[in-house]
């Protein structure tokens, strides 16, 4: 197991510590997407990007032979409308100095990773960079395999090496920490309200009915 892993409250992920790295959500890693629905993993990693833009998390982009695999989705790039995703041929992104030299520069160690599929372009660079002392979290409904089998031993694989598995809504949480934290709680209410399934269906809900007028008793 990697010595790095943390505990207590230091195990919790912090924004000013956090750097994202999403790899490789292609169409063609999608089309062999048979681990989660692709609608589930779309709605997860669009709301973790806007997440991490939320919290200033720097998020780096990365796609693999894009001219043949496919452009990043739209659902990522139109959160970082700026950013060109830094395009490999390297299947291990942490083979990759393009990506490992901007992670090394910013001297943030929680390191969180989403990407297609788990038990490859995944666990590769998850598992190189925990032995390399980052503290690594994958996101595991921002991720996706070509089965459910293959999903489930990636992660699996990976606990073995300190390696924590997390979904998208928990790391918005950590971000998050307290509700009087107000310069972001609107923010990520407004990600939780797009991108949150029911509990966002609930809390426009409750927004409806504190905003309905009790009629008066005659």
């Amino acid at each position: 197991m990697s010595k790095n892993v943390k505990t207590g409250l230091e195990a919790l992920l912090r924004p000013e510590d956090s750097i994202l790295v999403l790899i490789d959500h292609q169409p063609f890693q999608f089309a062999n997407l048979n681990s989660h629905d692709p609608s589930m993993i779309i709605n997860a990693v669009a709301g973790l990007s806007k997440a991490a833009k939320v919290f200033n998390v720097p998020t780096i982009l990365t796609t693999v032979v894009e001219e043949r695999g496919g452009l990043l989705i739209k659902q990522i790039q139109e959160v970082f409308p700026e950013q060109k995703p830094i395009n490999r041929t390297f299947i291990n992104t942490w083979q990759d100095p393009a990506v490992t030299d901007v992670v090394a520069k910013s001297g943030r160690k929680q390191l969180i990773i989403a990407g297609l599929w788990t038990e490859v372009c995944v666990a590769m660079p998850a598992i190189q960079a925990a032995g390399e002392g980052y503290d690594v979290f994958v996101v595991t409904d921002a991720s996706g395999s070509v089965s459910a089998e293959a999903h489930d031993m990636a992660v699996r694989r990976m606990v073995q090496h300190g390696i924590t598995p997390i979904n998208w809504i928990a790391v918005a949480s950590e971000w998050q920490r307290d509700w009087a934290r107000m310069e972001s709680a609107t923010k990520i209410v407004d990600v939780l309200l797009n991108h949150g399934g029911a509990s966002g269906v609930a809390y426009a809900w409750e927004l409806q009915l504190l905003n309905t007028p009790v009629p008066a008793n005659h």
